[in-house]
Parts: structure tokens; sequence; C-alpha cells
């Protein structure tokens, strides 16, 4: 007598499954942040790579005139690069990874204005880079706006959060809201000129943005996806190496905002021996077993190589004065680690998140060492010896290479932003 009432339960919404109207399109696509803000990084990193190979072309092959555009060729390049295109995957990535680690939601009242708002300012930047600064700055400060709703809808997750422990989820949050700091200075420099703002910009996007983001989600995410792959749960999960990494990335760009780059070598050595060392002990030789989590150590490695070059190029600068890498540690950072890094992590949301197997496929494979392969060349552009004419050939190849790579695997997964999860598809 007790079980009709369950069964007749359970027939209900059996039934209600069956006969429930598919969702729209659009409720699918609106229905998970992780789907819009991916959907919007993808196409926005395709139209900054264009738009960066344009001007390179430009400058570099001299098919036509270089392009007087209405900022700095180097500010665009950053923004975009950083700030319009890195938030719309750090914004999907925390609003799916964080509730779960607070057993909470962040409302689509919040995520989606939030990538409507900042998609609407990628959109007008462009035009602006023709038309006025007037028309940049109203551009930046739609991101800004949307960048602002993000960050109120993540507030909201961790101020009503049951948990008890919001630490972690606290600390990504700072670093979001330091980028918005960082956004809102090159709003301020396009008209003061203030040296200090394009450096708080610039530098501060890396150190005190993008890199606290980056690295706290390796830290958490690396160990805890390898004991689950590898099938062993003795590894280890250091209590030091998170606040180490943090206080190394943010005393670089305070030394460099500071002006004190010979010295920054100082904090890159801790951190490039501590990525090294954790890269090994959470399972790097293993990984190649599941490509999939392969992706995740080989980015601690280029990593690891970005931050040795750092330090190489301070203590040149603390013996010589000489910057003789040039940019060659800023492009292993972005494109060896951010870039390849996005592929790697992306990739496992959207396919968990689809329903369906946690497996690199081959495009998804070779897409990430391409991208790994467009780091080489931007890094090969850089090295001291290497001719002018070499580095801007170089420095294209890399761009091409990397919209590539890019390209193809946005195509992939493009899809799976606007179709149901498989295990919930009718028929």
């Amino acid at each position: 007598m007790q079980q009709r009432p369950r069964i007749r339960g359970m027939q209900q919404v059996m039934v209600s499954r069956v006969t429930a109207p598919p969702r729209s399109r659009w409720q699918v696509f609106t229905g998970e942040p992780h789907r819009v803000m991916f959907f919007a990084g993808m196409v926005q990193g395709v139209i900054a790579a264009c738009w960066w190979l344009v001007d390179l072309l430009g400058r570099y092959a001299g098919g036509y005139a270089p392009i007087p555009w209405t900022v700095p060729p180097p500010w665009a390049h950053a923004f975009l690069m950083i700030y319009g295109l890195l938030p719309f995957f750090m914004f999907g990535f925390l609003m799916t990874a964080v509730p779960n680690w607070l057993k909470g939601a962040v409302p689509r009242a919040y995520y989606l204005p939030a990538m409507l708002l900042m998609s609407a300012g990628c959109l007008l930047f462009y035009p602006g880079l023709l038309a006025s600064r007037e028309v940049v700055a109203a551009a930046l400060l739609l991101v800004l706006a949307g960048w602002g709703i993000g960050l109120a809808g993540l507030f909201r997750l961790i101020v009503l959060t049951p948990e008890r422990d919001v630490r972690h989820a606290s600390i990504l949050f700072t670093a979001m809201a330091c980028g918005w700091i960082g956004l809102a200075c090159l709003i301020a420099a396009l008209y003061l000129g203030s040296p200090l703002l394009p450096m708080l910009f610039r530098d501060g996007g890396i150190w005190f943005f993008a890199l606290p983001i980056f690295v706290s989600i390796s830290n958490r995410m690396v160990p805890f996806f390898s004991g689950r792959v590898l099938q062993d749960p003795g590894i280890a999960r250091p209590q030091w190496s998170h606040p180490l990494l943090l206080a190394c990335s943010v005393g670089h760009g305070a030394l460099t905002v500071a002006g004190l780059a010979e010295w920054t070598w100082l904090v890159d050595l801790p951190m490039c021996v501590a990525v090294g060392h954790l890269a090994l002990d959470w399972g790097l030789l293993r990984s190649f077993k599941v490509h999939l989590l392969a992706v995740l150590h080989l980015s601690l490695v280029a990593l690891t190589v970005s931050l040795a070059l750092f330090a190489i190029q301070s203590f040149a600068l603390f013996a010589s004065g000489d910057y003789v890498l040039g940019r060659a540690p800023l492009h292993a950072m972005t494109i060896g680690y951010f870039s390849a890094m996005v592929i790697g992590m992306v990739s496992r949301v959207s396919l968990g998140h689809s329903g369906r197997m946690l497996m690199a496929d081959r495009l998804t494979w070779l897409c990430y060492l391409g991208m790994l392969g467009a780091a080489l060349l931007r890094v090969g552009a850089e090295l001291p010896g290497v001719p002018t004419a070499a580095g801007h050939a170089l420095s294209l190849a890399s761009a091409v290479v990397w919209l590539a790579c890019f390209i193809p695997w946005a195509w992939r997964y493009l899809p799976l932003y606007v179709s149901p999860r498989i295990d919930q598809q009718s028929g």
C-alpha cells in the first residue's frame, strides 16, 4: 500500500517528460550560462584574430598601407585578446563551476544581459577603431556594463550560498573585479596622459586578472580531474601552491607597474619551479593516455616555459639593462597557456554539459597542439638574432596558425550550445 502513490508519481513524471513541449533553440541556448558565454567567446575570438591579421598584413606584409586606427594597435590587440575574449570563457566557466561548489545558481537575469552587453561592446569596438575614440569609449563602456552585471551575479551567489568556505570563489571574483578595473583604466587612458593607466590596463590585465584566474582554475581542477581519470586518489593538493602562485603573480604585476621589471625574476623563478613541480606531481607523464587530460597538463608546461622566459628576461635586464627576449615571454603565456588552456577547459565543460563522453576527438587534440605551435612561432619571432623580416614573417605565421586552430575548434563546439543535451533529446 505504501508503494502505489510512489509508482503513480513516477508515472506522472514520465508522462510529463514525454508530453512536455520541446524547447525552442533560444530557450536551449539561453538555458545555461556556459552556452551563451562560450558561444559569444568563440565568435569574438574569430573576429578578433581576423582583425589582428588584417593589421599585421598592413604593417608587416606590405600589401597595403598600415591602417590608421583610432587607438594604438597594441592597445586594441591587448583589449581584444585579454579583455574582449577571455572574460566570455571565464564567466562561462565560473558561472557553471562556482554554483556547483557553493550549491547555488547564477540566474538568467544576470548572465544573459552580461553576455549581450559585452558582445555588443565588442562588436561596436571594431567600427570605433575606424571612426573615433568616442565610439571606442562607448564600446568599452558597454563591455564594462556587461562585465559589471556578470560580477553582480557571481557576488550574489557568494553572498547567498549556504556554504561556509567561499575562499576560492571569492579569490576568483576578486580577480574578475581586477579585470573590470583594468578595463576602466583603458577608458581613462584614452583621454588622460598618465603613463600609469596603460600599464595598469596592459600589465594588470595579465598579472592581476588573467593569470590569477587561470592558475586558480588549474590549481583546483587539474589535480581533481587527474585523480579521477588516472584513478589515483593520492594525487597531492598542497596547501601552499595556490597562495604561492597568486602571490607571485601579483608580485610580478606590482613590480612591473612600479617600474622595477629588473626584479621580477625574484618571483618568476619560484613560480616557475612550483608550476613545473605541480605538473609532474599531478601526473604529467601519465596524462597522455587521455588527451582531454593531457591538454590541461601541457598547458602547465607552457606556463612553466613562459615563466622561465620571464625570469631570463628580468635577470638580463637586471644584469645588462637589455630586454633580450622582447615579447617572447608574454606570448608564451598568452598563447601557449591562456589560449591553449581555453581550448582544453572549454572543451571539457562543453562535452560534459552536453551529455557527451569526456573524450577529446582528433580535431580537438590537433587544434590544441596547433595552438601550442602558434605560441612557438610567436616566441621564435622575438628571439635574439632573428632578422626583422623573419620576425615579421613568424608573427604573421603565428596569427594564421592561431586562427586556423581556433576556427575549426569553434565550428566543432558551437552547435553544442544551441542543441539540447543528447541524453534529453526525444527519440
